[in-house]
C-alpha cells in the first residue's frame, strides 16, 4: 500500500508519540513554572510551550524532512567524528545517564514517597526501581509490538487520569494566581522558554522521529512526500496533547499557591492538588498517572537506546543492550532526583543549542545547497558558547564562586553576545554564521555538498 494512513492509525501513532515524550519532567516542570510565574503565567507559559512542544514536532518533523536514516546520519553532514560524538551523548543524555533514571525517580517521589514513613525511603526505592525498571525491560524486550503496547494501552490511561484532574481545577480553582517569584518577574517568557530545556523533548525527538517514521511505513506507507505529511499529522497530535496538559499543569500550580504555598519541587504541587480534590483517592489516581507517564517515556528511551548502540556495535546484540542499558538506569536512579538533576542541567545546556541549531540547518539545508560548510561553521560557533554554558550551570549547580580558568571567556561573552545573560547568548551568532556562510555557499558552491 501506497496512500494514506486512515485517521485511526495515525491517531494511535500520534497518541503513541505522545506518551513517549510525556514522561516525568513533563508533569513536574509545567506545575513549578505555574508556581513560580503566578500572575504572569501566560508569557512564561507561551515560552515553555515553545521548547517543550514547539522544537520536540521540529525536530520530528526534521527527521522527516532530511530523508536520514536516523540522528547519527543527519549529523554525519558536520563530520562522521562529530556525528559519533553528538548523538551518542545525546543518547545517553536522554537514556540511562539522565531521562531514563528520572522516570523512575520521579514516579517514586510523587506516587509512593508521600506514603512512606521517616527511615524506609531508601528501601522503598530500591524496591520500586526493581519493579518498575523490570516492567520497563519485559516491554523493550518487545518493540516490534511498541506502537500496540504504548499508543493503545498505557497512552490513553495517562490522557484519561489527567484530564479528570485538570477539568475539576478549571472548574473549580484552588485560588487566584499570586505575585510572580525570581526571574518569573520581569524575564518570564525566556525563563519559561529555558524551562522548557528540562523536559528534554527536543532531544528524544530527534530520536523518537525515526521510531515515527519506522511505524508510518511498518502500516503500508512508503511514498516520502505522504510519510513527511503524514509525520506532520502524527507530530501535530502528539503536540496537541502535550500543550493542553502543559498549560492545564502549569494553570493547576499557578492557581495553588493561596492553597498550599510555594512547594520546592512540581510532584508535591500535583500531589497536594490530587488530595485537595480527591482526598486519599488522589492519591492513587496522580500515582497511577505519574508511574504510567514515566514508564511510557522509560521504554520508549530504553528501545532507543538499545538500537542505536547495537548498530554501532553490531557485535553486542539488541536484547543484550536493553538489559545493560536497563540495568544501568537502575542504578543511577537510586542515587536519588536531585543528585540526577544537578547534574542533568548543565549538560541539556550544552546540548539543547546545538540540536536546536542542527534542526534549523536542516530545514535551511536546500537554501544553502546542502553546503557542507554552513553546517561547519554554524555548529563550531554554537558549540564554542554552548559548551560554557554549561560548564558555568554545573559551576553554578555545585555551589562554586567564579568560572575558574574559563572566567575571562565568560566575561568577554557576557560583554559581546545579546542575550547571553538570558540563556540564549549562542542564538544570534548562529544565525549570522548560517546567513554569511549560506551566502557564499550560494554564490560559489565550491563546497562538494552532503546528502540532503
Amino acid at each position: 500500500m501506497n496512500g494514506k494512513l486512515s485517521f485511526s492509525s495515525q491517531l494511535a501513532v500520534g497518541v503513541m508519540l505522545f506518551a513517549l515524550f510525556f514522561g516525568a519532567g513533563n508533569l513536574i516542570f509545567p506545575a513549578q513554572l505555574g508556581q513560580a510565574s503566578g500572575t504572569n503565567l501566560w508569557p512564561a507559559a507561551l515560552g515553555f510551550l515553545i521548547t517543550g512542544v514547539g522544537l520536540p514536532f521540529l525536530g520530528v518533523f526534521a527527521m522527516g524532512f532530511s530523508g536520514s536514516k536516523d540522528l547519527h546520519d543527519l549529523s554525519s553532514r558536520i563530520h562522521p567524528a562529530y556525528a559519533l560524538f553528538f548523538t551518542s551523548l545525546l543518547y545517553l543524555t536522554i537514556g540511562p545517564f539522565f531521562a531514563a533514571p528520572r522516570t523512575g525517580a520521579v514516579a517514586f517521589n510523587v506516587a509512593i514517597e508521600p506514603h512512606l514513613g521517616e527511615g524506609s525511603t531508601q528501601l522503598a526505592l530500591l524496591i520500586f526501581t526493581i519493579v518498575f525498571f523490570a516492567i520497563s525491560l519485559w516491554f523493550s524486550l518487545k518493540p516490534a509490538k511498541i506502537v500496540d503496547n504504548v499508543g493503545k494501552i498505557l497512552a490513553p490511561g495517562i490522557v484519561v487520569l489527567l484530564a479528570v484532574l485538570l477539568v475539576l481545577v478549571v472548574l473549580k480553582p484552588m485560588g487566584s494566581a499570586e505575585a510572580p517569584l525570581n526571574s518569573y518577574q520581569g524575564n518570564a517568557f525566556v525563563t519559561g522558554f529555558l524551562e522548557g530545556y528540562n523536559t528534554m523533548d527536543a532531544l528524544a525527538s530527534l530520536v523518537f522521529g525515526i521510531i515515527v517514521i519506522k511505524a508510518i511505513r511498518a502500516l503500508g506507507v512508503t511514498s516520502k512526500k505522504e510519510i513527511l505529511a503524514t509525520t506532520a499529522r502524527i507530530g501535530i497530535i502528539a503536540i496537541a496533547l502535550l500543550g493542553l496538559i502543559y498549560v492545564g499543569i502549569a494553570y493547576l500550580g499557578s492557581v495553588s499557591v493561596e492553597e498550599f504555598g510555594v512547594f520546592d519541587t512540581g510532584g508535591a504541587v500535583l500531589s497536594s492538588a490530587a488530595d485537595y480534590y480527591f482526598g486519599t483517592l488522589g492519591a492513587v489516581l496522580l500515582g497511577l498517572v505519574i508511574i504510567l507517564a514515566c514508564l511510557t517515556t522509560n521504554i520508549g528511551l530504553m528501545v532507543a537506546c538499545a538500537e542505536y548502540f547495537h548498530r554501532l556495535m553490531p557485535k553486542l546484540s539488541y536484547k543484550t543492550l536493553v538489559v545493560f542499558f536497563t540495568t544501568l538506569t537502575f542504578i543511577i536512579a537510586n542515587f536519588g532526583l536531585s543528585n540526577i538533576i544537578t547534574y542533568s542541567v548543565p549538560v541539556l545546556m550544552f546540548l539543547y543549542p546545538l540540536a536546536i541549531v542542527l534542526m534549523l540547518l536542516t530545514f535551511l539545508s536546500p537554501l544553502f545547497n546542502h553546503s557542507r560548510v554552513v553546517y561547519v561553521a554554524t555548529i563550531a560557533i554554537t558549540f564554542l558558547i554552548s559548551i560554557f554554558d554549561g560548564l558555568k550551570t554545573l559551576y553554578k549547580s555545585l555551589g562554586i564562586e567564579g568560572y575558574g580558568f574559563f572566567q575571562p571567556i565568560v566575561s568577554f561573552y557576557e560583554n559581546t553576545l545579546p542575550l547571553y545573560n538570558e540563556g540564549l547568548g549562542w542564538l544570534a551568532p548562529a544565525l549570522i554564521v548560517i546567513v554569511l556562510t549560506g551566502i557564499v555557499a550560494r554564490l560559489q558552491k565550491a563546497s562538494p555538498p552532503v546528502e540532503a
